[in-house]
């Protein structure tokens, strides 16, 4: 009776599928047993995954529209709105709805500390959505990170964008001569090749930042440009702490002399009106934000005027020990050493507590054109994760990855030797079966 209630239940496990186990889910049994009827099991929405776009950004004609889903990170757990800002000033929102759960920013192009960059073909204004999560009840413990989104609006610059009425073609010749000898200058972030311009984010430490400065001189009379300073700091603006100094002293790369640093100019120039410098990305230290703001002071020089020690581009030569300029005898580069290049009315190291908080400052020479500016790049965004094969050197996740690792390995071997038991179980079932029935 035993053997015989032992074959029965033997023959019972046998006669399902191996890998088939809805036989122990009483929904998916129903769903099998009426073929007309729609199970949900399985279908739930993965964490992650979006209804609707968790950020929404619409670049109006002199404004910027952010709408934020309060379910940012599709978890479903609500954001404190509080905890929302835009822009390094961190404007707070404009409107509320709590039907929909959003948030909505509204500023204009230059507000809220707001950065332009101006290429040959366009306008882009960058700026940030952040959030950063106020303290919990217990402040021993931390449920969520903050979270930078870089946003960007892209204006063309040879194309009609306004709603006005489109104005005559025809110019007086002195506005038309004002317009010719108008300079533009630029900072562009480049590629590898520097065959084009790249996204701001995903940068690491030990990643090399390629920038290029220009400036349009349209049908200006040829003209050479120069690197006089630059800063970096949190914010656009200069009265952020801390900054530190890449460019000094009228085109001295200071950041070069560094033992671990390999910045440096690119000689020779592709063109005079344009300049190229590498620099070893950094972060500061002790600040969770992971971003930096380049202002640099460009400005311009006859392409016939000889460089001069208040007009030069010098890097520093590790092999030699010794400063050596893009163009010029070696001797315009000696006071990057000594740290004084001395000052000129035209030429000067960057003072940012001096030019901001003004968007862009612009100098004049006596004819009225303009010869020098301030530019800033950024925000530069580095990347939290390395993702070097689930190793994490901050954070700890790539050590939580690793052990959710082991522990599925762990458990498909469990898995394995289970399933070994039970077809071994059915095999010698069988065999007994088939002994007593012979």
């Amino acid at each position: 009776l035993i053997l015989t209630l032992l074959c029965w239940v033997v023959g019972k496990v046998a006669a399902y599928p191996p890998w088939d186990f809805s036989w122990g889910d009483p929904a998916r049994r129903e769903a099998q047993a009426d073929p007309n009827t729609w199970s949900w099991v399985g279908e739930t929405q993965s964490p992650g995954t979006y209804r609707q776009q968790p950020v929404i950004v619409q670049c109006q004609e002199a404004q910027l529209v952010v709408t934020v889903n309060r379910d940012l990170f599709g978890t479903g757990r609500l954001v404190n709105v509080a905890d929302l800002t835009l822009g390094p000033a961190a404007c707070k929102h404009s409107s509320l709805n709590r039907a929909h759960n959003t948030v909505t920013f509204t500023a204009g192009l230059h507000e809220c500390g707001s950065t332009v960059q101006i290429t040959p073909d366009s306008l882009i204004y960058r700026t940030l959505l952040n959030y950063d999560p106020s303290p919990a009840s217990n402040p021993v413990i931390i449920r969520t990170n903050p979270a930078i989104i870089p946003i960007e609006c892209h204006y063309p610059r040879r194309e009609n964008v306004s709603s006005n009425a489109i104005r005559p073609t025809w110019a007086p010749f002195s506005n038309t001569l004002s317009a010719e000898e108008k300079l533009v200058f630029s900072l562009r972030l480049m590629n590898e090749d520097w065959s084009a311009e790249r996204s701001f984010t995903g940068f690491q430490l030990g990643d090399i930042l390629n920038i290029q400065a220009e400036v349009g001189t349209e049908s200006h009379v040829p003209l050479r440009l120069f690197v006089d300073s630059c800063v970096a700091a949190l914010s656009p603006g200069a009265d952020s702490s801390p900054h530190y100094t890449i460019i000094d002293f009228n085109g001295c790369l200071v950041d070069g002399r560094s033992d671990d640093t390999s910045s440096a100019f690119i000689a020779p120039r592709p063109r005079e009106d344009m300049l190229r410098f590498t620099i070893d990305v950094f972060r500061f230290a002790g600040d969770t934000r992971n971003l930096i703001y380049i202002t640099c002071h460009l400005k311009v020089t006859p392409a016939d005027q000889t460089p001069d020690p208040l007009n030069k581009a010098c890097s520093f030569n590790k092999a030699r020990n010794t400063w050596a300029p893009v163009e010029g005898t070696r001797d315009i580069c000696s006071c990057c050493e000594l740290g004084n290049c001395g000052s000129s009315a035209h030429s000067r190291s960057l003072n940012p507590l001096e030019r901001w908080p003004s968007r862009r400052f612009r100098r004049h020479n006596t004819e009225g054109k303009e010869v020098e500016a301030d530019v800033v790049i950024g925000p530069v965004l580095l990347a939290r994760d390395p993702g070097t094969g689930g190793q994490q050197q901050e954070g700890g996740h790539g050590r939580v990855t690793a052990v959710l690792s082991v522990g599925t390995g762990l458990l498909f071997v469990v898995a394995a030797v289970g399933l070994a038991g039970i077809m071994l179980a059915i095999g010698v079932g069988r065999r007994r079966c088939t002994h007593t029935s012979a």
